[in-house]
């Protein structure tokens, strides 16, 4: 794959097929919500996109309250594309923007978890994240 100039946009403009695509190749069970997907990624705080001209490459959002907390629930990267700064690109966009928040949160399992230390993320002291989960990947 020739390496070329990728384009981040905050904007909303990003059709269905593209954010299907990007989530089925990640394996990620929110892709099996189409509707719910689209419409909490449209409706999030931030929505970060990456392109490679006209193809989803890369997405990341942000939940908010606009004052104090924010939350990052997704960062993905089709597989072909990642180890190329994409994902770091998404959160320093995204992080930019909530900087001076009180709390900036996220899960992160596996490998995510080294991804998001090289961010400025660390365990929230002895917490364990909780959640009442529909999905099948973990």
């Amino acid at each position: 794959m020739e390496l070329t100039k990728i384009t981040y946009k905050e904007s909303r403009d990003i059709d269905l097929h593209s954010i299907l695509t990007l989530y089925k190749a990640n394996h990620w069970s929110s892709a099996d919500k189409p509707e719910q997907l689209y419409n909490a990624l449209t409706n999030s705080h931030s929505l970060v996109s990456a392109w490679d001209k006209n193809k989803l490459v890369g997405l990341g959002n942000a939940i908010s309250d606009g004052f104090l907390v924010v939350y990052y629930p997704h960062l993905l990267v089709l597989p072909e594309y990642q180890k190329r700064g994409i994902g770091r690109q998404i959160m320093t966009i995204l992080m930019s923007r909530y900087q001076d928040f009180h709390q900036q949160i996220l899960v992160a399992d596996k490998q995510a978890i080294d991804f998001y230390q090289k961010c400025g993320f660390e365990r929230a002291g002895k917490t364990e994240a909780l959640w009442i989960y529909a999905g099948k990947e973990h």
